[in-house]
């Protein structure tokens, strides 16, 4: 089955596609897999948020197996990543780039899902950014590193303000394509800020300075 294109669906491919090159570039940098567990990482992190945001929104099957396009769009992606792992070493951080592509993109595509299913404006940022952080947190369970959303790192903070972003504009009943973009930019400006100032979440008083993983 294929569903008509939409701004949901073209922002929830475009998030599919970076989580993919993010999932299979941990794959081939971090975990040292082959082929086969390249493709598996990239297309379990580019549809594991999704598949968990339609389970909460009881909208089933999830998207993911109505929609053939989910699952070539992630397979594409990881087969990218993996015959181009060479090419992108040589970008400027490329898993944390595709990372923060992914988690802007679903970010909104959450927000603007749980609001078209007739969700509150507070349940619409939740879920927004359990999509968000969904696909990078089972990845990183798998290769066996603590998940990003759970470390210190200005993660779930950008994807709760990219959501919240989309609900204020259905509030103010402005255009939801400008809502998305301008979310989904806020959200990614804040998650690569965070990333090159070294900018952390609030900590605990006396909790000290946990290491983080390269």
């Amino acid at each position: 089955m294929t569903t008509p294109v939409s701004l949901g669906l073209v922002l929830d491919l475009a998030g599919t596609f970076a989580f993919a090159l993010n999932g299979a570039l941990t794959a081939v940098r971090v975990a040292r897999l082959d082929i086969v567990g390249v493709i598996a990482l990239g297309s379990i992190t580019a549809l594991g948020g999704g598949i968990v945001r339609d389970v909460l929104l009881d909208a089933l099957p999830p998207a993911t197996f109505l929609d053939w396009r989910y699952l070539l769009v992630a397979a594409t992606g990881g087969l990218l990543a993996f015959a181009l792992s060479r090419q992108l070493e040589r970008l400027s951080s490329p898993i944390t780039v595709f990372d923060a592509l992914g988690l802007s993109l679903f970010a909104v595509t959450g927000a603007v899902k749980a609001l078209d299913h007739g969700f509150g404006g507070g349940q619409a940022v939740l879920l927004g950014a359990i999509t968000a952080v969904g696909g990078g947190t089972i990845r990183d369970v798998l290769v066996r590193r603590v998940p990003t959303v759970l470390q210190s790192e200005l993660y779930a903070i950008p994807a709760l303000a990219g959501a919240l972003v989309v609900v204020v504009t259905a509030a103010l009943e402005g255009p939801m394509l400008l809502g998305a973009l301008l979310g989904a930019g806020l959200c990614l400006a804040i998650r690569l800020l965070g990333v090159g100032l070294r900018l952390d979440a609030p900590r605990p008083p006396g909790g000290g300075d946990a290491g983080r993983e390269a």
